[in-house]
C-alpha cells in the first residue's frame, strides 16, 4: 500500500467516523457500553476518530485535521440532528487541538507512547465539551462515554503492539 493510499484512507475513515458518531447518537441516543454504564451511540465511533486523528496527521500533518474536521462537521450536518452536529463539531474541533498539541512533541518518543496520553486528553474534552453543547447530562455520562472511548482506543493500540512485536519475532529469527 502507497503512502497516498494510507494517507486517502485514513482521511476518509476519520470523517466517516465523526458522521458516524453524531448520525448514530441522532438515531440511537444512549447505549450500553459494559461496565454498567451507559454513552451516546456514537461514543465508540468517536473514540476511533480519536485514533484516526493521529493517523492523518502522520500521513498528512495538521492542517488536514482541521480540514477533515470541517468535512466531518458538514457531513453530520448533512445526517444528523442539528444540534448534534453542532455540539460534535464544537467539541472535536476542540479536543483535536488539544490532542494535536500533546500528540506532536510526543510522536517522537514513539506511536504508543504519544498516542495514549493525547487519546486520553482529547477523548476528555471531547466528551465534556459535547455533552454540554448538546444539551446532555454531563457529568452523570462522564464515566460511559470514557468507556466506550476506552474500547475504541485499546483494540487498534493492543493491534498495533501486537503486530510491531510479531514484526520484531520474526526479524530476529531471520538474523
Amino acid at each position: 500500500m502507497t503512502a497516498l493510499h494510507r494517507a486517502v484512507l485514513a482521511i476518509v475513515g476519520y470523517v466517516a467516523a465523526l458522521a458516524a458518531a453524531n448520525w448514530a447518537t441522532s438515531h440511537y441516543g444512549f447505549i450500553p457500553v459494559g461496565f454498567g454504564q451507559m454513552a451516546t451511540a456514537g461514543t465508540v465511533a468517536a473514540g476511533g476518530a480519536l485514533m484516526l486523528r493521529n493517523v492523518v496527521q502522520d500521513q498528512l500533518g495538521r492542517y488536514a485535521v482541521v480540514v477533515a474536521v470541517l468535512f466531518g462537521s458538514l457531513l453530520s450536518a448533512l445526517t444528523s440532528v442539528p444540534a448534534v452536529a453542532l455540539a460534535s463539531g464544537c467539541a472535536v474541533l476542540i479536543s483535536e487541538l488539544a490532542d494535536t498539541a500533546v500528540y506532536t512533541p510526543l510522536r517522537k518518543r514513539g506511536w504508543v507512547r504519544a498516542v495514549i496520553p493525547a487519546t486520553l486528553l482529547g477523548a476528555l474534552l471531547d466528551t465534556v465539551v459535547f455533552l454540554d453543547l448538546a444539551g446532555l447530562p454531563v457529568w452523570p455520562q462522564v464515566p460511559g462515554q470514557l468507556v466506550g472511548k476506552a474500547w475504541a482506543v485499546a483494540v487498534p493500540i493492543a493491534a498495533v503492539i501486537t503486530v510491531r512485536a510479531v514484526r520484531r519475532q520474526r526479524l530476529a529469527r531471520e538474523t
